[in-house]
């Protein structure tokens, strides 16, 4: 199945330009989740760090996705750039594009996740390949990635 592209209202942590191209010749790992979630924060992000310390120098974009589904009046853009700070985080933070009058967010509704965190792989080709709602070991997030590098460079 091919991916959908994310509609982003703004990108934070990055340069003003930075666009994540969900068909370049590159693997793509998004972390969707909101600064609210219990899981996201205590699982997700951490895991989210290190596997964007661990793919640096490959082919491979891995960046946050702040989809709210929930409590809006607090996670806003706002807050989401002091959780930014807070957490040190170095990748790209999308902020999904709300939908107006509608509690799910625009990508959120495109990918019909189930909720945060969701983990999202996308290969070289622009195939969906992981989406998945809940905890992934990082190990296997890691060895699956690595494997789809390998296939960039033959």
């Amino acid at each position: 199945m091919k991916a959908i592209p994310l509609t982003i209202q703004q990108w934070l942590n990055a340069p003003s330009e930075f666009y994540l191209d969900v068909f370049s010749n590159r693997i793509k790992v998004i972390h969707a989740f909101q600064m609210l979630c219990p899981g996201c924060v205590y699982h997700g992000i951490p895991q989210t760090l290190e596997l964007y310390e661990r793919f640096q120098g490959l082919n491979v974009d891995v960046v946050g996705l702040h989809t709210v589904f929930e409590h809006h009046n607090v996670m806003g853009e706002e807050a989401l750039k002091v959780f930014i700070k807070e957490w040190q985080l170095p990748f790209p933070v999308g902020i999904d594009q709300p939908k107006a009058n509608e509690r799910i967010p625009t990508t959120m509704n495109a990918y019909q996740m189930q909720g945060t965190p969701t983990t999202i792989i996308i290969d070289q080709n622009g195939n969906l390949l992981v989406q998945h709602f809940g905890l992934l070991d990082t190990e296997n997030i890691y060895n699956f990635v690595l494997e789809l590098t390998k296939q960039i460079q033959n």
